[in-house]
């Protein structure tokens, strides 16, 4: 038997997904026949898969030790970079990811922004690993390992349940500074799009296909200068590189993208880094029973972002 005392960034989470979170490779049928056999329980009686934890709750696993990771060694402490703070306050943080920074770790054990935003509080005293059970701060949005700008990370569990509802509602917008070859048609452009996990790449069409999903992306040029245009691009939908290729798409491809951007181009100014950047987060009428309902209209930019400067280099030379 193992049992676990729910704290803060467990209050309101459902009890069989707390189950999951505590335990490595537990079969969901037998999971719920825990729940039928009396096996899981909270404070002392027998608890629906359903029930939302309060913090203090005790809860017991009566389940075979097999499923329960052992604990790692905490690892040598490692100091690490950390990140660039745009804005935060109690729940959240808006950081600015630098391009070929991960948001998240990989297989290539490089330096992930998650890592630094949790070293970071840390440092803090706002987050003590040793006294979760399973939380720990995380990014919300994603930004391409490539592409720089802005990203919300939550530092407990309700922030990153209700963010994570704003997202999924679409009441944030998106946007980025972006530098093209050529001058791409300004407005609101609608096309497919169909990713490719194995080759980590995208197709975009101009009519509907099986397998596809519809991209919007709003286009403004702001100037023009020779081959290259500096570009504000608003992102209604979010698929898999769809600024790039949609952009590509358009005749307009992202200067510096090795992807789907123009090797001529890249090679004559010797730019092998795709200019785009996430400047801009603007934040709709969030439903007043959402913990962040106070973000409503609230706008979170990045201050002189350097695509400007640039582009002005590019242009003068």
């Amino acid at each position: 038997m193992k049992s676990f005392t729910a704290g803060k960034n467990e209050d309101g989470v459902r009890l069989s997904r707390f189950v999951e979170s505590v335990t490595t490779g537990l079969p969901t049928g037998l999971l719920y026949k825990s729940f039928r056999n009396r096996r899981i329980k909270v404070n002392g009686k027998r608890a629906a898969a359903d029930y939302r934890l309060q913090p203090g709750d005790l809860v017991e696993l009566y389940i075979n030790d097999e499923f329960f990771p052992e604990k790692p060694a905490p690892a040598p402490a490692r100091r690490l970079p950390l990140p660039t703070v745009v804005w935060e306050d109690e729940n959240l943080a808006f950081l600015y990811k630098p391009a070929h920074r991960l948001c998240h770790s990989d297989r290539t054990g490089d330096l992930s922004l998650v890592e630094q935003f949790q070293a970071y509080l840390q440092q803090k005293g706002e987050y003590d690993p040793e006294a979760e059970n399973a939380f720990a701060p995380a990014i919300c949005n994603r930004l391409d390992r490539g592409t720089e700008g802005l990203v919300i990370a939550a530092k407990n569990y309700t922030a990153l349940r209700d963010m994570n509802a704003i997202i999924r509602q679409d009441l944030v917008r998106k946007e980025y500074l972006t530098i093209t070859c050529s001058v791409p048609p300004a407005g609101r452009h609608t096309a497919w799009l169909q990713h490719d996990p194995k080759n980590n790449k995208v197709v975009v069409s101009h009519m509907h296909r099986e397998g596809y999903k519809e991209i919007i992306t709003e286009v403004e040029p702001l100037q023009t200068q020779g081959p290259f245009t500096l570009c504000r691009i608003g992102l209604v939908t979010g698929r898999t590189h769809q600024i790039r290729a949609h952009l590509a798409f358009l005749g307009a491809p992202v200067l510096g993208d090795v992807k789907y951007g123009s090797r001529k181009m890249n090679q004559r100014t010797g730019l092998n880094t795709q200019q785009l950047c996430a400047v801009r987060l603007t934040f709709g009428q969030i439903p007043a029973d959402n913990t962040l309902a106070y973000l409503s209209g609230r706008v979170i930019e990045l201050e002189h972002p350097a695509l400007p400067e640039v582009f002005d280099r590019l242009t003068k030379r």
